[in-house]
């Protein structure tokens, strides 16, 4: 099959990552894909499995564990979601190989070939079309089918170990097919609340659903009371070994450098080249999860776990992607996230950050765009006073929530209500709220209709000392990548 034809083959599937209008419990079973993956031969049975689900963090914690046992010299399966531009970006297979100090990878090194999964697609195609049409369980979705392909490819690839990042909650996600030696609990907090639940407890069962084998080793990150309650009742049922995150794994940020008490050894004066105070956790959460191999006879050594922190790569999560105006994209898509870049941006950013990242910017304009089915009202309001400038826009696709709609969770007080103009690439016209002066105000908002009119104005609003966020949405992040490219 031609690479264009595998896209479209794999875009014909039902994609609930676009789509919010499904039945979480009815559309989604494991049944399905199990069914499958018995039919190829059970792929997954063949792969060592560290399985991570969570609300926040979850890519990054894959990234950084992945990282670490890349440089302690194993062959490392990354499988994540969603991607940012490109569906390679899901599978990678990280190659041992030894990085000098502060010199981090490549963005997306080691994803799948375009001819690698162009041959995957062609092999398994009439096993899933034959499948799809006897399957009492429904039809396969993208994410089944892409889970699969990884799956498929790991094996054959004869990795050490796979990472895998569960999609949406834990319990009925495709990656759950598989076992794990190991799981990681990243911190819990409110989202997709129609499908998982209203409450942290109901939420917190979703993502502990990974957590099934009788004696599996769990790691934890630090969680809210009712969080931990459900993760801890998960595991005596399932007699697993739980380690927690500020109990038997600690750790601290002092000047010097990141200090991490494992469950191993202690690391001192550790480097983090992801962004953000809260990656910190992210980190403590990893080496706890490498360290935990050592029950399976695999001992990380200290300079890996260095090594790995120090040159860990996670594109589109507290990005820094160009100075001069300074540009940082974010795909922050709940409260929680928004709150943690809000105090990254705060922390690096301000009068008080250090230079090494751009120190303080003259102003912030932000662009944001956030899904139908995310805390619009919250993201909203965690960000609102960050920024001077703000532009709302949309991503192309049908989860977007109109920029019409986030405008009005920007109102304020008519002494300082923000002026809404709409400035589009085909034409000049625009709206200002009437009955304001322009001069009587700091912050203005705009809105767009996509991602890359959102990018123009940027670029001809902003000086070379202010700073560029983007974020409300993976999606949105994405497309800024992409555009101009």
């Amino acid at each position: 099959m031609a690479y264009p034809e595998v896209i479209s083959y794999l875009n014909s599937f039902t994609d609930y990552e676009k789509h919010t209008q499904y039945s979480y419990k009815r559309d989604l079973t494991l049944a399905r894909i199990r069914g499958f993956l018995a039919i190829i031969g059970n792929p997954q049975k063949f792969l060592r499995i560290i399985h991570i689900a969570g609300s926040k963090g979850k890519g990054s914690t894959c990234a950084l564990a992945a990282y670490i046992l890349k440089a302690a010299g194993f062959s490392v399966g990354l499988y994540t979601s969603p991607h940012l531009n490109d569906f390679r970006e899901r599978i990678r297979v990280l190659s041992p190989s030894v990085y000098n100090r502060r010199r981090p990878a490549k963005d997306f090194e080691g994803m799948i070939s375009k001819k690698e999964l162009s041959a995957l697609v062609k092999e398994l195609k009439p096993a899933i079309n034959k499948y799809n049409r006897y399957s009492k369980y429904g039809q396969l979705s993208f994410f089944e089918v892409y889970t699969a392909l990884a799956f498929v490819h790991f094996k054959r690839q004869q990795i050490d170990f796979a990472v895998l990042e569960t999609g949406m909650g834990g319990r009925l996600d495709a990656t759950n097919a598989a076992d794990s030696l190991v799981c990681g609990i990243t911190p819990i907090s409110f989202e997709h609340t129609r499908n998982l639940g209203n409450t942290l407890a109901k939420i917190a069962a979703e993502k502990a659903g990974i957590i099934k084998n009788n004696g599996a080793i769990v790691i934890s990150a630090e969680q809210v009371k009712q969080a931990q309650e459900v993760i801890r009742n998960r595991c005596k049922k399932f007699q697993a070994k739980l380690y927690e995150v500020g109990k038997q794994i600690k750790y601290s940020q002092p000047k010097s450098g990141l200090v991490i008490k494992g469950l191993k050894n202690d690391y001192k004066n550790l480097h983090l080249n992801l962004l953000g105070a809260h990656q910190a956790g992210n980190a403590a959460l990893a080496v706890g999860l490498v360290e935990s191999l050592s029950f399976y006879g695999f001992n990380i050594q200290a300079f890996a776990i260095r090594q790995g922190l120090d040159n860990a790569v996670w594109p589109g999560r507290c990005e820094l992607v160009q100075r001069n105006p300074l540009i940082i994209l974010d795909g922050a898509q709940n409260l929680a996230s928004a709150r943690v870049l809000r105090s990254a941006i705060e922390d690096n950013f301000s009068a008080a950050g250090g230079s090494a990242f751009g120190g303080k910017y003259r102003k912030l304009i932000l662009i944001l765009g956030i899904s139908a089915d995310k805390d619009i009202a919250g993201i909203c309001k965690e960000l609102d006073s960050l920024a001077d400038e703000i532009i709302l826009t949309r991503a192309a696709t049908s989860r977007a929530a109109d920029p019409k709609k986030l405008a009005g969770f920007f109102n304020r007080s008519s002494e300082c209500a923000p002026i809404i103009r709409q400035r589009f690439s085909g034409g000049s016209s625009r709206k200002e709220t009437s009955g304001f002066s322009p001069s009587r105000f700091i912050r203005k908002l705009y809105l767009t209709r996509s991602v890359k009119e959102a990018k123009l104005l940027a670029k001809s609003l902003a000086g070379k000392k202010d700073l560029i966020l983007v974020t409300g949405s993976l999606f949105v992040v994405g497309e800024f990548r992409d555009v101009g490219r």
